[in-house]
């Protein structure tokens, strides 16, 4: 019998119970979209925190001495950039690089009347449109100006945090270069919400001359940090600039702790998504037993007629098929709505976001589209849906014909 025939008895025998073969179609549509929204909801989360760490901490790529180590914040001379200007004016000569920017960062601790807080002071330049985030997140006062030298930028949770104000005077103390304790008071010129709430609590930020001086570093700083026009071609670029006093360390490198707990996290996910796809096949295999057991002495008359075990297997599968594409087709539809409702509006977290302190979570969490998930999730659930007929199918084919002939 031609495969088109079996297919026209399949989709007609599907017809017969309409309401189970639409609830059956509906599930594999539901767990498809479920799917998709949760894998693309977990997609957006990763890519935006990775690339908040990137747009704020680390930069596609970074400059700095061989002894430098970030956990340290070291004002030693031996362990900062010399020359950073020139590093600087190289790096933004090679192809591919969009920005440039030396940075200086040390350990600081910031006193008012009532309390102190301890935060990381980042000594910026402010010209550069590296910092483009910070000024367009400006949601009060000023952004610095280059001479500025008693002006400092505060993360907007930080201020309400303290009940600070722009034009309020604060305190900085730190450990400079010479392992002696520095204070100055600095006004307050801006306050600033990247959208990264475990940034703007543990931020201070003045022009990188100021900083120098009052760290007592001379012209070095701790690092220049890169934004490429691809980030994968960060080794490339870092192959071109790293020197004997120079170490350049990629974006792979420096969120590596962050890229290895995602990973070790998909596999719970993965564990999700087999037990949403483990729902649909127990679904589509109960829809296809109980299609079977209905029609028993059907299967019986055309087994007497000539059809063949095999055959009435293939028929099997091709309702499988048929459900499937209808659901598949549907949850597509309908998970592809949700992700993009989901990336529009987001889920706002607030306070939650500062849970994961090393990570550059966003107060509000979006999805992403990813198109190669959506295929494969498709796919997947397509083979699953498939496997799970397998038994219902292997059931008709062994049905003897005489039995079924006198089945009720």
């Amino acid at each position: 019998m031609a495969w088109t025939k079996l297919w026209a008895i399949g989709y007609r025998d599907l017809g017969r119970n309409r309401r189970r073969s639409v609830f059956t179609a509906l599930a594999v549509a539901l767990g498809l979209a479920l799917l998709i929204i949760m894998n693309g909801y977990i997609a957006g989360v990763m890519e935006d925190s990775l690339q908040n760490s990137i747009r704020l901490q680390t930069g596609h790529l970074q400059l700095r001495a061989p002894s430098y180590e970030i956990e340290e914040l070291s004002l030693q001379w031996e362990d900062l950039l010399a020359g950073a200007d020139q590093v600087t004016a190289q790096a933004q000569s090679v192809p591919g690089v969009q920005t440039a920017a030396p940075v200086l960062w040390a350990r600081a601790i910031l006193n008012t009347a009532n309390e102190s807080v301890g935060l990381q002071l980042h000594g910026i330049d402010v010209t550069s449109p590296h910092y483009a985030s910070v000024r367009d997140g400006l949601v009060a006062g000023d952004y610095l100006a280059p001479d500025d030298r008693g002006g400092v930028l505060l993360g907007q949770r930080l201020a309400d945090e303290l009940g600070l104000a722009v034009g309020d005077n604060v305190s900085l103390t730190v450990i400079n270069a010479n392992n002696q304790p520095e204070e100055a008071i600095f006004a307050i010129r801006g306050l600033f919400s990247t959208g990264v709430a475990t940034y703007d609590e543990a931020s201070v930020m003045a022009p990188l001359a100021r900083v120098q001086t009052f760290t007592g570093v001379g012209s070095r700083a701790s690092a220049v940090i890169l934004l490429l026009d691809d980030q994968e071609q960060a080794v490339t670029v870092a192959a071109a600039l790293a020197g004997p006093s120079v170490n350049a360390l990629t974006w792979q490198t420096m969120n590596a702790f962050f890229l290895e707990t995602m990973q070790t996290a998909m596999s719970f996910y993965y564990l999700l998504d087999g037990i949403v796809m483990l729902i649909v096949a127990v679904i589509v295999a109960n829809t296809l037993l109980m299609a079977v057991f209905e029609r028993i002495r059907e299967m019986g008359i055309l087994a007497a007629l000539g059809m063949k075990g095999r055959q009435l297997m293939q028929m099997m599968l091709f309702q499988a098929a048929i459900l499937s594409l209808f659901g598949i087709a549907a949850g597509i539809v309908l998970g592809v709505a949700g992700v993009m409702l989901l990336a529009q509006i987001g889920i706002p977290v607030g306070d939650m976001a500062t849970v994961a302190s090393n990570m550059a979570i966003g107060e509000v969490l979006r999805a992403r589209l990813v198109p190669d998930q959506i295929l494969w999730l498709s796919i997947w659930t397509l083979i699953v849906a498939l496997l799970a007929s397998l038994y219902p199918a292997w059931f008709a084919a062994r049905l003897e014909p005489v039995k079924a002939l006198h089945a009720s």
